[in-house]
């Protein structure tokens, strides 16, 4: 029984003490209180009677979004609203005798979609209310328990808005003593409880954002969390400043960005396929039961699993509470092909088991978890129906849903790459030799649980190098999966294609993109794709079996391939929904454009989160339609990576570490940062491999595992339970409707969902898709930092001034008006016109261009030569950019335009009739004796002899070319130095 009194157990200093007659005053008003908590909970349980909203309860709240900036609002805020609660008199705490009262578990009573934290001194009180705003549950958490023990108390009672405002009055009534009932923050969900060396974190969910619409079930992305400490804040470990080891673990955990690339849904279970959602579903109807309740705990996928253990042992329905989140990349986008709407929705889950960046986690585990294990599923469906079922009711079959999965995963081999030095690119190390290929064989027969058979492996990493890497991963893979293959039965054995796709690339004569079309078709067939429908007039169709794609660091050639693999995918999606006649789609058509988009974000985020960077090589590099602007942005890109591979990827490391649960705090033990390796935290001790049962090492596989994935028929309910509402088994209509919120349509999810107009000026050295507007052209000579600052990214040209102020301020003479005139000039001014009627926002082109003062003042001097050349990281990013032109380059420029450019042909050598004289004062310039002093000494011929001297392989350096000027900056790197100065660095 929730109790509202916490003054008892406060520890509230002696000058808040109340005097006896105001404590008899509380103790009575808190026992009437008590007396209408037992009454109410000694009420029938039987009445299922909807609750009404009586005469005397407040109308439901009805809030307007904040609007943002542009004017324009959601249909939620982003941050959720605290729980009105009004100061009426606890004298009303009077039971309406009319009204009926639901219980946990009870029709209607579903999870809770928002949250207020109030606090006492020495409790936390969550209220929570469902999606309506009708039905409201209450959490309360001791907080002065002791700091291994989490006490939450979870009442199963659902409240109404009149009663919890009742219950919080008195709450707040009976501690006026010590500071009464305050409101800590409000929340959109809770992800769990944490602990590191004191009392327990709790973590809440205070922004999100709609990023996608699945059934008529909103997936949302995390914008910001809060971690609460449950201490009291009369502990003695209350603070976290004096203890240095909480603040470390702290802000280790800090370094984890949960605002970026985490989802979660309150009603669909995201983190599972599609296919297996639906079968699921449709498993439970079968027999009878209103609402699946999986254990997301043993989820590879749940990234909050950790937290999710405490919470499961306080609280009886833990799923009512807390919510599962994934890690990885959610993005939809609604086209119309064929005058129908159709929904692509693009989602990736990373893995949980065996995650870290890039360096640090390498290969596969001794338990068959791979580094970057990341589940990529595209659901195709058409926007006409809303929910997952067909009309009927079909529960679940609604047959306009397709989805199709593929699975990216580093080599499952026991290797390790260690990045200490300074090569962006160490050598590959492979630490174990395993004859019967155990990690590779318990990773296979993972995926056989997860996806069915077959499974075809993509080999993207390089056969032929000079100095072997990649291709040593190569002949060990092949070995495993030719050694796997012998024990499997025929129609399920891994097919394997292993190509080199960078050599390809590099070669003028082999076509890539047609070579991964055809291997897409191949693999699709193989699979296939899942298509829901109802067994009698839509066939269901199953996905049996994966595309395992990989390279050696499973993101650039991989995310190329996969979109490749999409393609495909989408054109059996879109034929099978009665959308196209065809099975295959052009590539220079507008749907692909966009899915080519969605690829590229969905490549970016997994690069980020695994390697520090955005991808290298786009979509575009392997296409071979580069602008110059797409090599520069490569370069920074590699920068980047090689930057966090080699300072931050530590920090993530240990955040990763923390948040998943790897390490965990004993007393005794090391600390987390203390640790040289975190290698035994994801492998298991050697000394417990004894007591392992081994496995066959010839039936490495579990039987089960390869039996087909069939779509259950019956779709009805079995007895009383046929004449359920669909609110009984699926709570989508409230969820997606909101019949309670005024709203408009440029606010709902569905109106400004992304479309064809996000994509449709996009640009080619941004973001890899095709260029569909033409590039503004803009001349900048010299901006000052306010203009550098405001500058867009990218080189601009602007329309070249018939006018032009040189630095001397004097204008040019009339000799040289023909240059307003000239060819160059009347070029730029047509593509302006032209360019005119599609830039609204751009500011029109001045009739001069001036230099800034400010860029006549001389510059600061370096007293080290060196530090003239040095370019940190950030600086490096910023001016290539943000490219501008420089005092000097401007005068060159001037004076390059005031030479004349209308020359004669010269065909003769004899003199003009008619020379020009600016031409004849050039010429007589430099004189024959001028011209034969011109000599070159001994030094500069021998040196330009060396310099031409080029052996017959150039690549190779040998002893003697040692000694060269050439090879200064080699011969540094040989004695351990550096390539890159770094002196100093940005803050």
């Amino acid at each position: 029984m929730l109790a509202v009194n916490d003054h008892s157990t406060s520890h509230s200093p002696p000058r808040h003490a109340s005097s006896p007659a105001n404590g008899r005053q509380h103790l009575g008003k808190e026992e009437e209180t008590e007396k209408l908590l037992r009454s109410k909970d000694s009420a029938p349980t039987a009445v299922r009677t909807p609750i009404q909203q009586s005469p005397e309860t407040p109308a439901l709240p009805s809030y307007e979004p904040e609007l943002d900036a542009a004017g324009s609002g959601d249909e939620e805020p982003a941050t959720a609203t605290c729980f009105d609660r009004s100061t009426s008199p606890t004298t009303a705490l009077q039971r309406n005798k009319d009204a009926g009262y639901h219980k946990v578990g009870e029709e209607g009573v579903a999870k809770m979609h928002r949250f207020t934290v109030y606090e006492t001194m020495s409790r936390f009180y969550l209220v929570g209310n469902d999606v309506l705003d009708r039905k409201y549950r209450v959490l309360k958490i001791d907080r002065t328990a002791g700091p291994e023990d989490l006490s939450v108390e979870e009442d199963e009672i659902v409240y109404t808005r009149k009663e919890t405002n009742q219950i919080l009055n008195a709450v707040d009534e009976g501690n006026k003593a010590s500071g009464g009932l305050k409101i800590r923050c409000s929340a959109w969900g809770l992800l769990g409880f944490i602990r590191f060396t004191g009392s327990y974190y709790m973590l809440v969910i205070t922004k999100r954002t709609q990023v996608a619409v699945i059934g008529g079930h909103f997936v949302y992305q995390i914008d910001g969390t809060e971690l609460i400490s449950l201490n009291s804040p009369n502990a003695p470990r209350s603070r976290a400043e004096n203890h240095p080891e909480e603040a470390r673990f702290v802000s280790t955990l800090s370094n984890l960005d949960l605002s970026r690339s985490f989802y979660f849904s309150y009603s669909y279970d995201i983190t599972q396929s599609l296919q297996l959602n639906m079968i699921q579903e449709r498993e439970a109807v079968g027999q009878g039961m209103s609402l699946r309740r999986p254990d997301y705990r043993t989820g590879m996928f749940v990234w909050n699993h950790h937290l999710l253990g405490p919470a499961s042992k306080a609280l009886r329905n833990t799923y009512d509470w807390c919510l599962p989140v994934i890690h990885g990349f959610v993005e939809q986008t609604h086209v119309s092909v064929h005058a129908r709407s159709v929904s692509i929705t693009v989602i990736a889950r990373r893995s949980r088991c065996f995650a870290g960046a890039r360096f640090l986690k390498r290969g596969a585990n001794d338990a068959g978890y791979v580094a970057n294990d990341v589940e990529t599923e595209q659901i195709v469906s058409e926007a006409m129906t809303t929910s997952f079922h067909a009309p009927g009711p079909q529960f679940f079959a609604n047959p306009m849903l397709t989805s199709y999965i593929q699975h990216r995963g580093s080599i499952p081999l026991l290797w390790t790459q260690d990045n200490s030095g300074v090569s962006p690119k160490p050598d590959i190390e492979l630490n174990l030799v395993d004859p019967f290929f155990s990690a590779a064989a318990l990773h296979f027969d993972n995926l056989f649980g997860r996806y069915g058979a077959p499974i075809y492996v993509l080999n993207l990493v390089k056969s032929r190098e000079r100095t072997p890497r990649e291709s040593i991963l190569l002949k060990e893979y092949t070995n495993a999966i030719t050694y796997l293959n012998q024990s499997l039965p025929d129609g399920k054995k891994i097919l394997y294609k292993a190509w080199d796709m960078s050599r390809a690339s590099k070669s003028r004569d082999q076509d890539v993109i047609g070579t991964l079309e055809t291997i897409a078709k191949d693999i699709v067939s193989h699979t296939g794709f899942f298509r829901n429908g109802d067994g009698l007039y839509w066939t269901s169709l199953t996905q049996n079996g994966v595309a395992r794609t990989n390279c050696i660091d499973c993101l650039d050639r991989t995310n190329a391939a996969q979109f490749m693999i999409g393609k495909c995918a989408l054109g059996h999606q879109l034929h099978a929904l009665g959308i196209i006649a065809d099975e295959t789609i052009d590539f220079d058509t507008e749907l692909v454009t966009v899915l080519s988009h969605m690829y590229h974000s969905h490549g970016d985020m997994i690069a980020i989160q695994y390697g520090g960077s955005h991808l290298v090589n786009t979509m575009a590099t392997y296409r071979k339609v580069n602008q110059w602007s797409s090599h520069s942005r490569d370069m920074v890109e590699s920068f980047k990576r090689y930057y966090n591979n080699s300072f931050l990827d530590r920090q993530r490391q240990e955040a990763y570490n923390l948040f998943l649960g790897n390490y965990i705090y004993i007393q005794g033990q090391p600390m987390l940062w203390d640790l040289a390796t975190d290698y035994y935290l994801h492998h298991a001790d050697p000394r417990a491999w004894s007591e392992r049962t081994r496995k066959d090492y010839i039936q490495w596989f579990t039987s089960a595992h390869l039996q087909e994935r069939i779509m259950p028929n019956k779709l009805h309910p079995p007895g009383e339970l046929r004449d359920k509402p669909l609110t009984f088994y699926d709570d989508y209509w409230f969820e997606y409707y909101k019949p309670s919120l005024l709203t408009t349509f440029n606010k709902m999810f569905p109106y400004k969902a992304n479309s064809l107009r996000k994509y449709s000026s996009s640009k080619e050295g941004q973001d890899g898709g095709v260029e569909t507007m033409p590039p503004q052209i803009k001349l900048n000579l010299s901006p000052g930092p306010q203009e550098k600052e405001l500058s867009k990214k990218g080189v601009t040209i602007a329309e070249y001034p018939a006018t032009v102020i040189p630095n001397d301020a004097h204008s040019i003479t009339k000799n040289d008006e023909h240059l307003a005139k000239s060819p160059l000039t009347e070029q730029f001014q047509t593509l302006s016109q032209q360019h005119q009627p599609q830039t609204e926002a751009i500011n029109p082109v001045p009739n001069s261009v001036q230099i800034p003062e400010s860029s006549h003042k001389p510059e600061k001097g370096f007293k080290d030569k060196s530090a003239v050349t040095q370019w940190t990281l950030n600086q490096f990013v910023n001016n290539s950019l943000n490219p501008f032109v420089i005092e000097t380059e401007a005068d060159e420029y001037l004076r390059y335009i005031n030479h004349p450019s209308n020359l004669p042909l010269v065909v003769s050598t004899n003199d003009s009739p008619n020379p020009n004289p600016d031409l004849e004062a050039y010429i007589r310039s430099n004189s024959p004796e001028f011209v034969s002093q011109l000599q070159s000494t001994e030094d500069d011929i021998s040196d330009f002899t060396e310099f031409v001297d080029v052996g017959d392989d150039p690549l190779t350096v040998t002893d003697a070319d040692t000694s060269k000027k050439r090879y200064k900056a080699y011969r540094q790197w040989l004695k351990g130095k550096s390539l890159f100065k770094q002196q100093r660095v940005d803050p």
